[in-house]
This record gives structure tokens, sequence and C-alpha cells, in this order.
């Protein structure tokens, strides 16, 4: 597995340190949206579809640190949108940095040749590139000619001067194990930090709506693929326990308050593929939030979901439910 050893560590120490304290629930991981403009409009993807009035608008830098150190999860995703528009992208990822956060820039890469020389080559920063298949699969996501081969170019270059990158996928309807497993075997030369991957869900603002997997296909698609993944062929940056549920091995609920997302409109419900409304601070959305009405065995909204975003932190906590768990996960992390 690919997650570093240290960010390994210290996600560990920091789950202890909330189990000592006796929360149940705790964010892992906050989703920080500092704008929702983009310079492409991909099918499965709703972000652009804001009224144009909200997608002018950007949080200041104070807001997405002070969003931080309120949340206090050890490790932030920085999406959007298309974070590299933020006029202050820059002083954003410096300011989590200095925080001592893992930070993960997610980018489309069409902007990111422009900031080799701005952005901090540092340990804590990994670049997450968002790549949806080979080159006539993602061009047509993005709905962008061209797209794939300076994504890749980007990647090339990136891991050249030094960043650390992975990328990001999200398989949708059509895609087949045999498919999927040739663009997995296209991205090993490039010698990437990791790999995530997940299946389309339903996201209700996508302008394309025919394309998602249902929850019973997910874990046949994924069942088939990972079983391909012998001897560390592929090198995810997942939890073990998190890739046994995408392959339908483990049944876990969804505990979405492991991944808060903040934007200009505040701290979203439950998460950041539903649209249940706003919290002015983080300790409403924590405990004013009905968490029991959400996930795939209580709310028909829910019903196809394996998001990362409301299974991964499941999978983490059952990772340290006992000795035998945090055995068997540190094998798949560390070996």
């Amino acid at each position: 597995m690919s997650i570093p050893v240290q960010q390994a560590l210290s996600v560990g120490w920091y789950v202890f340190k909330q189990k000592l304290k006796g929360r149940k629930r705790y964010p892992l991981v906050l989703m920080l949206e500092p704008l929702f403009r983009c310079n492409v409009e991909c099918i499965g993807c709703g972000k652009i579809q804001k009224p144009n009035d909200i997608l002018k608008q950007h949080l200041t830098v104070e807001q997405c640190l002070s969003a931080a150190e309120e949340c206090g999860a050890p490790v932030v995703s920085v999406a959007g949108g298309e974070p590299l528009i933020h006029p202050e992208i820059v002083e954003i990822v410096q300011g989590l940095l200095d925080q001592k956060r893992y930070v993960y820039l997610c980018t489309n890469a069409l902007l990111l040749p422009k900031f080799f020389d701005k952005l901090p080559k540092h340990p804590l920063l990994t670049l997450s590139i968002h790549l949806d298949g080979l080159e006539k699969e993602h061009d047509h996501i993005m709905q962008k000619e061209g797209a794939f081969n300076a994504v890749v170019e980007a990647i090339k270059e990136a891991k050249d001067k030094g960043f650390r990158v992975s990328t990001n996928t999200t398989f949708f309807d059509g895609t087949t194990a045999e498919s999927a497993t040739e663009f997995l075997d296209f991205l090993r030369p490039l010698k990437l930090d990791g790999m995530t991957v997940a299946a389309g869900f339903q996201y209700h603002a996508a302008p394309d709506q025919g394309h998602f997997f249902g929850r019973k296909k997910t874990f046949e698609f994924f069942n088939d693929v990972l079983a391909k993944n012998e001897n560390g062929r592929w090198d995810f940056s997942h939890s073990p326990f998190y890739m046994d549920f995408l392959k339908g091995n483990r049944d876990y609920d969804c505990s979405p308050w492991g991944n808060p997302n903040y934007s200009i409109l505040g701290w979203q419900r439950p998460c950041y593929l539903l649209d249940e409304g706003y919290a002015e601070t983080f300790d409403d959305l924590m405990e004013k939030t009905e968490w029991d009405a959400y996930g795939h065995r209580n709310n028909p909204k829910c019903a196809d979901c394996t998001a990362h975003c409301g299974y991964e932190a499941t999978a983490v906590e059952d990772s340290t439910r006992n000795l035998k768990n945090m055995i068997q996960s540190a094998k798949g992390v560390f070996m």
C-alpha cells in the first residue's frame, strides 16, 4: 500500500487519542472546497452547475485555515471546482502544511504546469490528479479533447520535479474489469505515489445521470478488478479494510462525519455528495446533524453509495477495533 508510513502512524495515533477521549464520531479527512468554479465540466460532477453568484465566490485563506483548525482532522483534501483557479491557492496549501496536516491537492492538472515553481515540495503534500480512464474515456468524461495527454505529461513533469503524485479515478457504468485493468497497468510506469479508485455515485446535480454503478455492480466490478492485484501489482492509497469493502467482503455502515465538507456555503450535511443543508460551525454539524437518517440502510438517496467519504472512515475505525484487526491492517499498509 502507498500510504506513507509516517502518515499511517500519525493518523493511527490521532485515532487512538479519539478513542481515549471516548469520541464515537470524529473527522479523519477535511474535504475543503475553496471554490466551485472549474475550467472543465465533467459529466459526473455537479459543482459547476451552481448558480453564477456562488461560482464567483471563494473562501479566503483565513477561512480555509480556520476551518482546518476548527475541524482538527489530520488530513485535508483540497478540492473544488478546480482549486488551482483560486487566486491564493499556494497560500492555502502552505498554511495547511504549516499546521502540519497531510494535504492532498486535487486537480484536473490542466493548470498544474503553471504552479510547479510556486507550490512547495513538501513531504506532507500530495498532488492528487484526476484521471478517469484511458484517452478516449477520460476526454469524454472531462468533455475536453486532449485532456488525457495533458494530464499524463503533467504527471511526468511533476514527478521529475520531485512532487508526490497520486491519481484519483472514478469508474463509471460501462467500464469493464478488463478496461480498468488495462488502465491501471498503464499507470504503473508513471511511478506514482499511490492511486485512489471509486465507483461513480449518482450525484444529483451531475449533468449526466445515466452512467453510475449501483451498489451490487460496484462490488462485483471491484471484486473482479482487485482479484488481479497480485503481489502489489497496483499501489492503492486506501486502507486495506476499505479495499475489502469495495470487493464486497466487509459489510460497513456509512460514517459521513469522517470526511466533513467545508465550502463557501458552510459545513455541508451530511456529506459532499448529498445537499441536505449546511451548518455554520463544525460543532453544529457534528451535534445537530441527524446522522442516523443517512447511510444505505436508512436513506434511499444513499442506497447505491460506496464512496470513500462515507465508508473509508468506517474501515479505519474497524482496523483499529482490536489487536487482530490492527495487525491485519498494518500488514496491508506496510508490506
